[in-house]
């Protein structure tokens, strides 16, 4: 089993390329939005998933069971 230290080193690489990946998703969607002066674009239920994601994962006394947790916030979206 790895340390902690471990188990950063070998994994935030990674993990930063998710997160500039969201970020850039964001980015896009919010040009996308801008570009059409203000309609709702369809899906914006599934984007609200991600900034609750992204709220659970920003919460650090949450219980290790995040990755069920998200997978639970995702399972019926389509």
């Amino acid at each position: 089993m790895l340390t902690a230290e471990k188990v950063l080193d070998h994994y935030f690489l990674d993990a930063r390329c998710m997160l500039i990946e969201i970020a850039a998703l964001l980015d896009r969607f919010d040009r996308a939005a801008e570009a059409r002066s203000g309609e709702i674009p369809a899906g914006i239920d599934r984007l609200d998933r991600i900034y609750q994601a992204l709220t659970l994962l920003a919460e650090r006394e949450t219980t290790p069971n995040r990755s069920e947790r998200l997978l639970n916030l995702f399972s019926d979206s389509a």
